[in-house]
Parts: structure tokens; sequence; C-alpha cells
């Protein structure tokens, strides 16, 4: 049934079709919509499940925690530093191996504060051993979050859904929503056999000492690189029982005999899509690749893809201070490990919510960066820091942003 939809509350009807059991969060722009409905749902009696409203973000993480170490399939959501406050909770989670599912709508991390689209919040916890699942469209992020359980609870690993807050939380598109009986045969009921039971009294986080903590680690990392099959196969199963697939790992975009090719995740890959078309059409080899898994990092099957172009332009919203592009050091290391020698070109913009417009990211494809000349990465330029604005006068273009000059 297509509904013309939020978001935000698109993601909320997928957690209903999903029948969790518990929902607890804490409310932060830009996910606040989302818990919003579903405790509507819950208050209406659509969807049977406990809501719980938390006292802050480490508080819905551990009630979650809890709730799936005692059976319930559970939800939670939240964004920037409400994620970061999490993040003891985050580690506790995966290190126990529940398959929690959580949505983290994408803002900026403060100081200063901002409340705009970047993806700082969910990178500076992108080692806590979840499986993290970037989105581009309010249709993916539906049928993601309905993927994540199903990956969640084969892999025995927690997932994130990420998607740009506002961007996608706030932004309607018309949705296709599965029936129940849909969801229903692509998620069974939910069954955690370890789960706690006061009949079979049991430890769940004991202490663990050098002998065996190393272990523990290794087989979050097997488990982890089991995931990369795992989804792929149920992207597949869901496109061929609900009708919609969106790439698995990975999706490429007019790719064939591409020589240039710019990879990015998220809704930001709309644009780069219609700057594409624009250069093909003018003859140029030029094509995308938007990155839909981000942990567990596809190095082998993005070597394989890549292997053939000449080069690579890496277009991301966040940075690791004092390091650069994030995306762009790990596709790095997975083309040598894999022998290939192309050029990746790391470029950051979008910080803050800062826009990415087609004629930034045309630049981008048209002109050579700096890394040839040793430097791992750089910023994006401004719209008007370009060759085309300077040819306005300043009036000019301040009239077209609206500002004010007196």
């Amino acid at each position: 049934m297509k509904q013309l939809l939020e978001g935000s509350q698109a993601v909320a009807e997928a957690v209903k079709l999903c029948r969790p059991q518990v929902v607890a969060a804490y409310p932060i722009t830009p996910q606040t919509h989302i818990i919003e409905r579903l405790a509507q749902h819950v208050a209406d009696g659509e969807l049977e499940a406990e809501f719980i409203n938390a006292e802050s973000e480490f508080g819905a993480a551990s009630i979650v925690l809890g709730a799936v170490a005692a059976g319930a399939r559970s939800f939670t959501a939240t964004a920037s530093q409400g994620l970061l406050l999490m993040t003891e909770v985050l580690y506790n989670i995966a290190g126990l191996r529940l398959p929690v599912v959580m949505v983290c709508a994408n803002r900026a991390v403060g100081a200063p504060i901002n409340i705009f689209c970047d993806h700082q919040d969910s990178m500076a916890v992108r080692d806590a051993g979840w499986v993290q699942l970037y989105v581009a469209s309010n249709q993916e992020a539906l049928d993601t979050l309905i993927q994540a359980y199903r990956i969640a609870e084969v892999c025995g690993l927690p997932v994130m859904v990420c998607m740009d807050g506002f961007l996608l939380t706030h932004t309607f598109e018309p949705v296709e929503l599965p029936s129940q009986v849909m969801v229903d045969a692509f998620l069974p009921a939910f069954h955690l056999p370890r789960a706690l039971d006061p009949q079979r009294p049991t430890t769940l986080g004991g202490a663990s000492e050098a002998d065996n903590y190393m272990e523990y680690r290794v087989a979050q990392q097997r488990a982890m690189e089991g995931a990369l099959a795992v989804i792929e196969a149920l992207d597949a199963e869901y496109e061929d029982q609900v009708g919609h697939g969106h790439g698995g790992l990975f999706q490429g975009y007019r790719l064939d005999e591409a020589q240039t090719v710019m990879l990015g995740m998220g809704s930001l890959m709309g644009t780069v899509y219609d700057v594409v078309d624009k250069l093909r059409d003018q003859g140029q080899a030029v094509g995308a690749l938007r990155l839909r898994c981000f942990r567990p990092f596809p190095a082998q099957a993005l070597a394989r893809q890549l292997g053939a172009v000449q080069r690579i332009i890496v277009l991301e919203k966040s940075i690791s201070v004092g390091g650069g592009g994030i995306v762009a050091a790990e596709l790095r290391a997975a083309l040598h490990q894999a022998g290939i020698m192309t050029p990746v070109e790391s470029v950051v913009g979008g910080l803050g919510g800062r826009d990415l417009t087609a004629d930034v990211i045309e630049a981008l494809f048209q002109e050579m960066g700096p890394d040839e000349a040793g430097a791992p990465f750089r910023f994006a330029p401004d719209r008007d820091d370009l060759p085309s604005a300077k040819a306005i006068p300043k009036r000019k273009r301040d009239e077209r942003e609206g500002v004010d000059n007196g």
C-alpha cells in the first residue's frame, strides 16, 4: 500500500510491522517524530508493546539491552549527543551479542550545537561492534529497518540503521508499505535461545579475564565478517518477497565503462547521480557508488567492483579530526590489500548540514584534488568559492541566497 509519509513516520510504520514488544527512547531532534508516532500506535492499541519513556539515552539503551536479553524484540532511536551518551551501553549490547535494532537520525555533534545532518555521530561509534547500514530514501529506510531485525537475529549482532536527519526524517515521500502478512513471512517471531529466565538462572555479562577476553572479540569479528553475506542475501530475499531491493552492500550507478567514480553514503548520493547523468550526457566516463553497509566494511567486494576504474573520489559527511576522511582511509586500505593502486581522493563536506550542491559535486568531478601532492584529504569547496559563483557580483549572489545587505 503506497502512502505519502515523512521519513520518521515511515520508520515508525516499519517498526510496528516488526512487532516489537518493548520501545524505549528519550526525545532528541531529529529523531523525536519516530518515537512520537510509535507512542501513538501503542496508545491507540495498534501496537502491543511496552512503551517506556527513559530518563536519558543511556537509560533507553540500557532498557532495550535488558529487554532483548529477556527475550523481547525491542527498538530505540536517537541522534547526535544522544548516541554518544549511549556509547558505554552500545559496547555492552554488542559484546553480549544481543540483536538490538536502533535508528540513528544522523545529526552533527557539538560543540557548537548544530541540529542539522552530517555523519559524525554514527561514525564516532563505528568501532562499537554494531552493523551500520546507511540509507538514501524513506523507502529504503522503511525496508532496511525490517531487514535489520532479520540481520540482527540471524547474526547475533546489533544493527544501527542510519538515516539523514531532516533530509529524510522530516521529508515526505511516497513509500510502499508492505502488508503485515508479508513482513511476518519475512521476519519470524523473535526467539532468543539464551534469554534470561528465572527458571534457569544464568549470569549475563560477567567478568572476563585476560585468558578469554580476546576470544570474545575474535567471535565478534567473525560474526561481522559473516554478516556481509547475510546482508546481501536478505536484501535479495526481501526484494523477491516484497518487491524492493537496495543493492545489498552497495549500489552502483552508471558504472559501465566509468573511469572516474564518486563514492558516498546517504541521501547526498541523489545529487551525485544527477551530476553523473549530466556529465555522462557530455560524454564523460563517470559513475557513482553508494555505500550502504559501512560496518562490516565490504573491503573485498569494493575492491572487486572498483578494481578497473582510474580515479575514485570519496565524498563523506564526517571527519576524523587530526586524520581526515574515514571512509576514504578504509577504502584505501582495502584497495591496497587487494593490490589495487587506483588513487583515492578524499573529500570531506556537508558538515553541520552545509549544502553539497550539484555545482560543488560537479567541480569535484572536474578538478583533480591536492591529494596527488600528498595531502590525505581536502574539504569540499563552498558553492560561492566556485569559479561559476565568483563570476556573479556579490550583491547578486546575496540576493540569490536571500541575504539582506541593508
